[in-house]
């Protein structure tokens, strides 16, 4: 049998692939992470089949849809009986572990399970000082999130049985709201010169309604602990409340003819608004700083476990994997956070590097998705791929052995139809090489098949060639009928494939596609 090759994942949260230098946007630099590039491949379309943290973790770690394994939204916990590849990697004798965000759940029904060592974050966590679970309980920890995760990954390491192979999941917080960075970092991007997305101003127009009445929008829904802001005390006259009941208030608009005054709550520096132009870039530029200085304690230490590989003699037999669970948008549509199917959001970073198998320097632009990565994982190891995973091996993907399928498309679904914070819609839908194809259905139908909710199920169809900001549904633009019904038969096609149930009915579109192309 070939020798067994360690496995190091790491993962990010809500880690945009436009911040990692490697995808060629300029927008910062991430020489540690372009390392795993530059010896390996950079995937151009890897997509989450669930655009929100615990569902996109259960999906990667059992290789299988949500509907299947019941992680549908940030509330539904994982049961840690099924089975994952943690599991059949230890059973076949690697040592196994997570460290960092876990996200999947507390407690005996939910805790890690297949990982001989682990230590995760309760919840979201915090960055300083965070408190961390292991099978001893919680346990409070001095230090920087990022850091310390990094420590623990580093100490199994070196105490690891060097004559097994390992599976380490090296999972950080960062950069996740509220963007908390080390006061190392604290100088980076802060010149206020970040440039600012070209559909930063989108007005949403020409969409599906979900897009003008989700609440991710920096001029208007970033609070003040976001942008690194002292929240003034007060009630609703400094800020509208994140959600009732709790502390943290959003920075209002400015109002022309009077001066709104906000404080960094590091330095002291004080600056004045009346100009709500101003106010919307200032916000923008905070957020956008603070993000990316968290990013560069990650790449700082994904360095540090780089360089434990050189040191070790580790690297040529060691699959080292960069992603995060989702995408995220860093201003695009004027929008922070993730949850939609449009590209900013849907698009997760993926680099890999394994010396033996992957040639350097080498991108792909083939569609994988997080329900893949389990299945790789095992291919890898020489193990089964068993029948319950339902994600295809990324392996002849990842060493150029094949053409690109084009029939090949990545399955969206967002199950949280309106929540609290960001007002999202539930949708689903496909992406394949060219265009996607959206359904709003926006809230599932009652038993005699009646939509529930106030909002009417919606179709956008974009083509992301000729339109990558997706600004043009075209999806009653009769020139494209054709182009629908090819999505809509590859959308039914997944959804049965995979045995996801359609809120949509396939007949009743088709017949009004016709009638559309008549007209």
């Amino acid at each position: 049998m070939t020798k067994q090759p360690n496995i190091l994942f790491i993962m990010s949260d809500d880690h945009a692939a436009r911040a990692i230098s490697a995808y060629g946007s300029g927008l910062n630099s991430t020489p540690n992470l372009d390392r795993i590039a530059d010896g390996g491949m950079r995937l151009d379309n890897c997509y989450v089949t669930n655009s929100i943290c615990t569902p996109s973790r259960a999906a990667i770690l059992t290789g299988t849809y949500n509907h299947v394994n019941l992680v549908t939204t940030l509330d539904t916990h994982i049961d840690n009986r099924l089975p994952n590849v943690a599991k059949h990697l230890r059973a076949a004798g690697y040592q196994t572990a997570i460290f960092g965000k876990w996200h999947l759940g507390e407690g005996k029904a939910h805790e890690p399970s297949g990982f001989d060592a682990w230590s995760v974050l309760p919840g979201q966590g915090e960055y300083f000082d965070p408190v961390m679970i292991d099978r001893d309980g919680p346990r409070a920890e001095q230090g920087y999130a990022t850091d310390i995760i990094t420590d623990k990954c580093l100490d199994f390491l070196g105490a690891r049985d060097a004559t097994r192979p390992f599976f380490l999941m090296c999972h950080h917080k960062a950069p996740h709201r509220s963007f908390e960075p080390h006061p190392r970092h604290r100088h980076l991007y802060a010149d206020g010169q970040l440039p600012v997305p070209d559909t930063f101003d989108d007005d949403y127009a020409n969409r599906a309604s979900a897009a003008a009445a989700a609440k991710m929008r920096i001029k208007s829904d970033m609070t003040y602990k976001d942008l690194g802001l002292v929240q003034p005390e007060g009630g609703e006259e400094v800020g509208d409340l994140l959600l009732p009941g709790w502390t943290h208030r959003k920075v209002p608009d400015a109002i022309d003819g009077e001066v709104l005054r906000l404080i960094d709550v590091n330095t002291g520096e004080a600056y004045e608004f009346t100009d709500p132009d101003q106010l919307a870039l200032f916000k923008y530029q905070r957020y956008m700083m603070r993000y990316l200085q968290t990013i560069a304690a990650v790449d700082e230490n994904v360095g540090r476990l780089l360089d434990y590989l050189d040191a070790e003699g580790l690297t040529d037999d060691t699959i080292v994997i960069y992603t995060s669970d989702q995408g995220f948008f860093l201003g695009e549509h004027g929008w922070f956070d993730k949850r939609f199917m449009y590209e900013e959001s849907l698009q997760m970073p993926f680099l890999v590097r394994y010396p033996a198998g992957i040639a350097a320097g080498s991108t792909s632009s083939t569609i994988a998705t997080n329900v893949d990565f389990a299945p790789t994982f095992l291919d890898y190891a020489g193990l089964t791929i068993p029948s319950y995973m339902q994600g295809e091996s990324m392996r002849a993907l990842l060493e150029q052995a094949g053409e690109t399928d084009p029939q090949r498309v990545a399955y969206h679904r967002y199950w949280m139809h309106k929540d609290e914070f960001h007002n999202a819609f539930a949708h689903y839908g496909v992406r394949d090489g060219r265009y996607k194809l959206i359904y709003w259905y926006n809230d599932p139908l009652d038993q005699l098949g009646a939509h529930r909710g106030d909002e009417p199920p919606e179709w956008e169809l974009f083509d992301c060639v000729e339109d990558p900001f997706e600004l043009h549904n075209r999806a009653h633009d009769p020139a494209y009928s054709d182009i629908f019904a090819g999505m809509l038969a590859k959308l039914d096609r997944k959804m049965a494939e995979i045995g996801d149930v359609a809120e949509h009915d396939s007949a009743a579109v088709r017949s009004g596609l016709r009638r559309q192309t008549a007209a």
